[in-house]
Parts: C-alpha cells; structure tokens; sequence
C-alpha cells in the first residue's frame, strides 16, 4: 500500500495532502502529475482538501469545501442570469429622437447584415454559444456525478468542456461594449436594459463557477461509479 501523508490541518486553510509514488496496478487509479509526470496512486479526497505531488509539490487535485454542491449551485446561477441577459433588451440608443434597441443575438445579426458575417459568427459562439454550451454541459455532468448515476454522453461532455471554456469570451465581450459607450457617448443617447446587468452578473458567477469546477475530481468519481457498476455486472 502506498503511504499518505497528511499536512496538519491550518484554520482558514485548505487541508494538503500528498502522495507517493506508486507501481502500476489495475486494481488502483493512478494520476500523473502535470509538472513531472511523476505517478500516484489517487486515495479518497474530502471536501476542503488538496491533493499535491510528492516529488515537486505540484497542486494534482482540489476538492472545494462544500463539494459539488457548490459548483452546481453557481452554475444555475449563471443559468439564470444568462437566459435574463438573452430575455431583454441590452441598450437602446436614442438618435435623434429615433430609438434602436438591440438584444445579444440582435448584435451578432446586425453585424451579419453590416457585411460582418466573420466578426458576427465569432460573436455568436463566444457571447452565447459558447457560455450556453458551457453551463449546460458542466450542470449535466455535476448533477449526474451528484447524484450517483453515469448519464449518457458525460464522458463526452465532460472531456469538451476544457474545449469550450477558451471560447466563453463574456468579458472580453463586455470590455468591446464598454469601448462602444465611450464612442456613441457624443452620438446618442444610450439607455442600459435589464439584459446588461443580468450580463455582468453572469460574467462575475461564470467565473466563481470555472473557479470551484474541478474536472480531475469528476473524471475521478466517472471513474471510480464505473467500476462499482461494471462489478456488479
């Protein structure tokens, strides 16, 4: 058996642990370290543990206190706002007494029908494809892994979901808007719809969600439910 080493447990801190090399062997999960690619044998985490390499201290694995819970909550979360920032007007600019209010997908198509097809299909998938393939793929995988079951497609979704985060360009999208009011500021009227603040708040819990989303502990409970499922069989 490979031995564990336990940290003593500082207040306010997250507990460390740390592993040793082990041999391989089926009947085990191993881990290899990302900085060395040193192996360790994976032992059961708790909520509020960190998981380290042996060899160079390496962070392998973080279990957040308060579990799964917690990742899954900030993501309905982002749910909601997203599908607010998507329900109402973003802005309307008054020209002139001629108002045009526009929505995040109004965006992508005005600038279609400018001659942008490039520019509106980039921001298309990263104002809200890409956000809305995100949420919705990590709550599918954390509820299945929360409630014990291997739903179809998790291993897919779940292997994508590191694909898909690089385009979820919400505040870079948001920094494009704020240089738009600095320009149309001496052009128009511009008056903030309910959609803009819903979107602000879906960039600040979007963030605290990829924070507490920790894809090396979920492949490890895929893992570790399947074997329990194939035994039985």
């Amino acid at each position: 058996m490979t031995d564990q080493s336990h940290r003593p447990e500082k207040s306010g801190q997250d507990q460390d642990m740390q592993v040793q090399k082990r041999p391989a062997d089926d009947s085990v999960t191993l881990i290899a370290c990302h900085e060395c690619d040193t192996l360790h044998q994976l032992p059961a985490l708790h909520p509020g543990q960190t998981l380290r390499c042996r060899t160079c201290n390496a962070v392998l694995m973080r279990y957040p206190k308060g579990g799964l819970d917690r990742p899954i909550a900030l993501y309905l979360g982002a749910a909601i706002f997203f599908i607010f920032a998507n329900a109402f007007p973003f802005l309307t600019l008054d020209i002139q007494g001629r108002e045009e209010m526009t929505t995040l997908f109004g965006a992508s198509s005005a600038l279609y029908h400018a001659g942008m097809g490039e520019l509106a299909v980039v921001v298309l998938i990263t104002s809200l494809l890409g956000p809305a393939l995100i949420i919705s793929s990590s709550l599918y995988v954390l509820i299945g892994v929360r409630s014990g079951r291997i739903l179809p497609g998790m291993r897919t979704m779940l292997s994508w979901i590191g694909h898909l985060e690089p385009w979820g360009m919400l505040d870079v999208f948001m920094l494009g808007v704020l240089v738009s009011f600095v320009k149309l500021a001496g052009m128009a009227t511009i008056h903030i719809g309910i959609s803009l603040y819903a979107f602000n708040g879906l960039i600040l819990v979007a963030a605290a969600a990829a924070s507490a989303f920790e894809p090396h502990l979920l492949w490890h409970k895929i893992g570790y439910r399947r074997e329990v499922v194939n035994a039985g069989h």
